[in-house]
């Protein structure tokens, strides 16, 4: 066997994706304000790039004398005589509102409160030792944003009692003595209660976790720190002084058969009547099974549509919603540096040659991510038009293929234009993929949308007659005598999604 080097030559043939084509990908999968905000950057990047003003647009191309005039005459309107200002106020020196227009405000963050800041605030109230206060930290933590307990008793109590264990060697090696004597009456974090614990504390008893517990039970709003449903729902009830009625003993007594909706046994059990257990069930909905939610730091999802339909006379036409999108031009300014070549040296001639090819690709990506984006949307609006006239029963089966075939590009690409974008119509602004979904055969030859159907089958269960309510079966049967072939457990699939419940449940005395 021979060892060393040694060079030989071979052929073969690989695909390498250009990293712009990766850019252009990127910019077709991006939504309107992601858009806007990668623009902006390559304005900042890219000193080829300039930004287009709205009424330049229409504007008739200056001579290179007019632009020179026009810019002296910008600047000498948009100055500010500062010195005047200071000496004899805004009226000699320019008027309080260009130096207003001037002026930049940076935007600040408001903090707000949420669950535990709410709580915490409400601990600061009570007369609590800070042995007391360490413990109601702990609980505290282990509030979720619905508002539910998510520790056992147990778990609380050995995390807080390892928090105390780790405090009493920490001051027997430091050889130091604290009080508890000296808290201030503010609530502190866990770490920071921990630094003012006694030397030799005792550590906690389960007695304390459950005085806790009701401690913390008793906070705004009403139901907070519950470790399930059904006590959430006791613990609202007790605090509206329910606790004589029906309602409380079905929720307190026979839970497991209150949610799956057993009239008659309960009637039976309690001894009234079917429609006086509904009733008292039905009081359940002035309830709030996740009160925490209402302090939850989740703000609102503000959508901007990137295409726009409207119906103008019989037809209807399709608008991109590209008004606060920058509009990118070349800088006139760098193309006539980069005319002349002769004074660069061979490495800004590389500098400008790439920027230059770089600006001039980025105009040709945007321009054609807008033509792909009207093509997608003018398919999908000739063929849904049953929808925008009629409604969503009316929708029919259209997949990514069938859109790729026909605008002749591939698949991928329509899914990248389709993703995460928006379309305002006059049936609402709904996301493009709304308009794809899967076909089920028909009498008739025709596909019906699988999302038709779901309409379909939430309007008969919207119709039907809750004494007698229809089964998944007898909807089977419905959606035959309209021509649709469908399977029982596709209608119970469907059912699930749109969160209706079975017709056992859904039955009414």
């Amino acid at each position: 066997m021979r060892t060393g080097l040694s060079q030989h030559t071979s052929l073969r043939q690989e695909l390498r994706v250009n990293p712009r084509l990766y850019q252009a990908m990127d910019m077709l999968y991006m939504p309107m304000m992601d858009l806007q905000q990668h623009l902006k950057q390559e304005l900042l990047a890219n000193p080829f790039l300039e930004l287009l003003e709205p009424e330049e647009e229409t504007a008739e191309p200056l001579t290179a004398e007019q632009e020179k005039q026009q810019e002296k005459q910008k600047e000498k309107q948009d100055e500010v005589d500062w010195e005047e200002i200071l000496l004899n106020g805004f009226e000699v020196g320019g008027t309080r509102e260009q130096y207003e227009q001037l002026e930049y405000n940076e935007p600040v963050t408001v903090e707000t409160r949420n669950l535990i800041d709410h709580l915490r605030e409400q601990l600061q109230m009570l007369t609590l030792t800070p042995r007391q206060l360490l413990l109601a930290e702990e609980f505290l933590g282990n509030i979720n944003e619905e508002g539910y307990l998510a520790a056992s008793l147990e778990e609380i109590l050995g995390s807080v009692n390892q928090l105390m264990a780790g405090h009493v060697q920490g001051r027997g090696e430091d050889g130091e003595d604290g009080e508890l004597d000296d808290f201030d009456g503010s609530v502190p974090s866990a770490p920071a209660v921990a630094e003012s614990a006694p030397s030799s504390p005792s550590f906690y008893t389960m007695q304390e976790a459950e005085e806790m517990l009701t401690v913390i039970q008793r906070l705004d709003p009403s139901g907070i720190g519950a470790r399930d449903l059904r006590e959430c729902l006791l613990i609202q009830l007790v605090e509206l002084a329910d606790t004589a009625s029906l309602t409380y003993r079905l929720v307190s007594e026979a839970f497991p058969d209150l949610i799956a909706h057993r009239w008659n046994d309960l009637a039976k059990r309690f001894g009234v009547e079917p429609v006086a257990v509904q009733a008292a069930a039905d009081q359940l909905s002035r309830l709030d099974p996740k009160p925490g939610l209402r302090y939850s730091e989740q703000t609102d999802g503000y959508i901007i549509p990137d295409l726009i339909v409207e119906k103008i006379g019989v037809r209807y036409h399709v608008f991109l919603n590209d008004t606060g999108m920058p509009r990118l031009r070349l800088s006139r300014s760098y193309q006539e540096i980069a005319r002349d070549k002769k004074k660069m040296t061979p490495e800004n001639r590389e500098f400008i040659a790439s920027k230059m090819n770089s600006a001039n690709w980025m105009i040709q990506a945007i321009e054609q991510r807008r033509q792909t984006m009207l093509k997608v949307m003018n398919f999908i609006v000739d063929r849904q038009r049953d929808f925008f006239e009629k409604g969503i029963e009316y929708l029919k089966p259209l997949t990514l293929r069938e859109v790729a075939e026909v605008i002749n590009m591939h698949e991928s690409t329509v899914s990248r234009v389709t993703n995460e974008k928006y379309v305002q119509t006059p049936r609402g602004v709904l996301p493009l993929k709304f308009f794809f979904s899967s076909a089920l055969s028909t009498s008739s030859g025709e596909d019906a949308s699988a999302r038709s159907i779901r309409a379909k089958l939430e309007k008969m269960v919207g119709e039907e007659n809750s004494a007698k309510p229809l089964t998944d079966q007898q909807i089977v049967h419905l959606f035959q005598e309209q021509g649709i072939q469908i399977a029982r457990r596709t209608v119970a699939k469907y059912r699930d999604q749109l969160g209706i419940l079975p017709a056992r449940m859904r039955k009414r005395v």
